[in-house]
């Protein structure tokens, strides 16, 4: 038989065990209601805007050499886009690879990409800024692609292979012109040599 003091006991005890769940589940409901405000969703712009990378190049090189080439492009009116200056009016520099340095990746990449597809012609060229390995020749591989508009692929237009053999060295790889509609104008591809590194900023 349960004495007065026990079944007190057993009362605090329920009210207790009430009132915790009470709050618990006042705290848990706020928590429900706050969550969309939290992060409210941005506004969906992506139908009006253009995503970058109409004219890609990519450089590629031996993953296991420790070599810093730097690939340098020039759109038609527009200043050299590498290294030292990774952006102009039409391209930019997005990845700059100093070989094993600084390099979480282990892959030896670099990459521009272009805004619009201006109609002239393009030069791309590649640097070997340092090479402590001391392995010649470095096997480089070039690739180009145009991407017209933002409803189709990229489509490869220009690829080509070179091998540097000193430091310093700046080979061009190709020289191409495109027309209005962004294709590759008939004949106007070749790798005449012209150095666009040191040319200065206009």
């Amino acid at each position: 038989m349960q004495t007065f003091d026990s079944l007190d006991e057993d009362d605090t005890g329920t009210v207790f065990r009430d009132v915790i769940m009470l709050a618990l589940a006042g705290f848990v409901a706020l928590v429900i209601l706050m969550l969309p405000h939290l992060n409210p969703p941005g506004e969906n712009n992506t139908a009006d805007a253009d995503p970058p990378g109409n004219v890609i190049v990519e450089l590629r090189w031996p993953d296991e050499m420790d070599s810093d080439i730097d690939l340098w492009v020039q759109a038609p009116g527009d200043v050299p886009v590498g290294y030292s200056n990774k952006g102009g009016v039409i391209f930019n520099l997005l990845r700059d690879d100093l070989g094993r340095r600084a390099d979480a990746t282990g892959m030896n990449y670099e990459v521009s990409y272009s805004r619009g597809i201006p109609p002239g012609e393009y030069t791309v060229n590649v640097h070997l800024y340092r090479n402590p390995s001391r392995t010649f020749p470095i096997p480089v591989t070039v690739v180009t692609s145009v991407k017209k508009d933002s409803r189709e692929s990229a489509r490869q237009i220009l690829a080509s292979k070179v091998e540097l053999v000193r430091e310093g060295e700046e080979e061009t790889v190709f020289r191409f012109a495109l027309d209005e509609s962004g294709d590759l104008v008939p004949g106007s591809v070749h790798n005449l040599q012209r150095q666009i590194r040191s040319l200065k900023k206009s």
